[in-house]
């Protein structure tokens, strides 16, 4: 989060930054039990972290696509914001799992490659169910055997997603509005 953004909040902004809607709409989404049930994403730190990373990559493509290669467009910031927020929350989580000062930045070198990997893989996939699939067990099932119907409900959920994300007007996700499935 940007030096401005905090000292609005300090400030007693009325309306959170719409970082903060959009990271828990991320967080919602990926903590949806489906996922965890019919998609047999293992319900770990890492199954967690996978799920985070890639609803958080979704919405990171389409802030991408609005603003369609300008750094300069406030879609751009907000993909800016949404990554520096989601290292606060994984650096909180490691500091809450006892991970000392000295190991942090290793383990969130790590995490940024993560995310940049699945940016990149799921970027390629787009639309294409089969690339989509083929992503998903690289990448959320990190090459464990998963039985098909498994990795077809993420996907399907992830197309579904994709849709959903692409219906959602650029001017409601800069206001921080994306609501995800219940």
């Amino acid at each position: 989060m940007g030096l401005f953004s905090s000292l609005k909040r300090l400030m007693g902004s009325a309306a959170p930054a719409p970082v903060e809607p959009l990271y828990a709409a991320v967080v919602k989404e990926a903590r949806r039990s489906a996922y965890y049930v019919e998609g047999q994403v293992p319900d770990t730190l890492d199954g967690r972290f996978d799920m985070v990373v890639l609803v958080l990559s979704l919405l990171l493509l389409r802030l991408e696509q609005v603003s369609a290669g300008d750094g300069r467009h406030p879609a751009a910031q907000l993909s800016a914001d949404l990554g520096d927020r989601f290292l606060a929350d994984m650096e909180g989580n490691l500091r809450q799992d006892g991970i000392g000062d000295q190991v942090i930045p290793k383990h969130m070198g790590r995490m940024m490659a993560a995310l940049g990997g699945r940016l990149g893989a799921y970027r390629d996939a787009g639309v294409d169910h089969s690339a989509l699939a083929e992503a998903l067990r690289r990448n959320l099932y990190r090459g464990e055997t998963v039985a098909e119907p498994a990795v077809e409900f993420v996907a399907t959920a992830v197309l579904q997603l994709q849709l959903q994300l692409a219906a959602t007007s650029a001017e409601a996700l800069l206001a921080g509005q994306w609501r995800t499935a219940a």
